[in-house]
């Protein structure tokens, strides 16, 4: 019997600043145009009767190219100003998942992640070897200067002149600026990206893929490409595409928390995601988001920041945006 197919994203959660009332309108629209786009090239796949997972990598692919947000084309500087970037998929029906860490030359990271699933080897790989890898697939390169954008060297600028040696989350860094304007299209912000999928024929899938933290430590990867961390899918319980402070969410094993609250205590997807997130990671400090969908297509949002830049749609139903509560 078919199901009803459902699509979530997130573009990042963390200390997003409102613009005033008269702007708030103007000011977010090229946002929520990014996420319906991304929206709409998942949506097509599952329209058509594709799979959850060929879903979730169209629509992170959307992300991935969207310099507004911190994976692929715009992604955040380094401690040594470069690019590195992670991403992880994982098919729900199957239990495969593949990662890529550290690349540099891959124009789309969750492309190579997907590419990495279904060679069946490998769960991740990373720096070299996974570009390597990517273009012995046919993916497209690309010199790693098509990453860098002007706002976000000017980001990194910033970060190095206030405080040497820290770093922060890509919405965070964008407030340290007296002059940025929340939320305007020239402000830099924006996060990890992710997306989870239920398709017709029942299955789960989830994706997510970013640009790291501004500033990081040169080689540091966080929990986008890690399973059960950052990304996580089991037809027997739920999807999952995490963002926020990729440390904490390694920790507390927030994806895969989340199916097992499911899986063993018979919790919704609800009660899951949010227990996961007051029980497991908000007591090691953590904060951020999760898009998590149930088996039965019941969807989740919570986050513990000032917002997250989310997206849904559900078969017969409008798409919907949101950015705080």
């Amino acid at each position: 019997m078919e199901r009803t197919y459902v699509l979530a994203l997130h573009g990042g959660a963390g200390t997003i600043a409102r613009a005033p009332a008269r702007d708030m309108r103007q000011a977010e629209l090229p946002y929520h145009a990014g996420l319906r786009a991304a929206l709409s090239a998942g949506q097509a796949v599952l329209a058509r009767g594709g799979s959850a997972l060929d879903a979730v990598v169209a629509a992170v692919c959307a992300l991935e190219d969207n310099p507004l947000f911190n994976a692929g084309h715009g992604a955040v500087f380094d401690a040594d100003a470069r690019h590195t970037l992670d991403a992880g998929v994982m098919d729900g029906h199957t239990l495969a998942a593949g990662a890529v860490a550290g690349v540099r030359r891959t124009r789309n990271p969750v492309q190579a992640a997907r590419e990495l699933l279904r060679d069946g080897g490998s769960v991740l790989l990373g720096a070299d070897g996974a570009d390597r890898f990517a273009e012995a697939r046919g993916l497209a390169m690309v010199d790693p200067g098509y990453f860098s954008t002007p706002q976000r060297l000017a980001q990194w600028r910033r970060l190095r002149m206030q405080a040497a040696g820290a770093t922060a989350l890509d919405h965070d860094a964008a407030a340290l600026a007296d002059d940025a304007v929340p939320l305007s299209p020239d402000a830099p912000r924006f996060g990890t990206v992710g997306a989870v999928a239920l398709d017709r024929q029942g299955h789960l899938a989830a994706a997510t893929s970013t640009g790291g933290m501004t500033n990081k430590a040169p080689g540091r990867i966080g929990d986008s490409p890690i399973v059960g961390a950052g990304v996580y899918a089991n037809d027997a319980s739920c999807a999952v595409s995490c963002t926020g402070s990729g440390e904490h969410f390694i920790r507390a094993c927030l994806a895969h928390d989340i199916h097992a609250r499911m899986r063993y205590l018979g919790q919704a997807v609800g009660a899951a995601a949010q227990g996961a997130m007051l029980q497991s990671l908000e007591p090691l400090g953590g904060r951020g988001g999760v898009v998590a969908l149930g088996a039965d297509g019941s969807l989740a949002m919570p986050f513990n920041s000032q917002g997250m830049y989310r997206a849904w749609v559900r078969e017969g139903v409008p798409q919907a945006t949101a950015v705080f509560e």
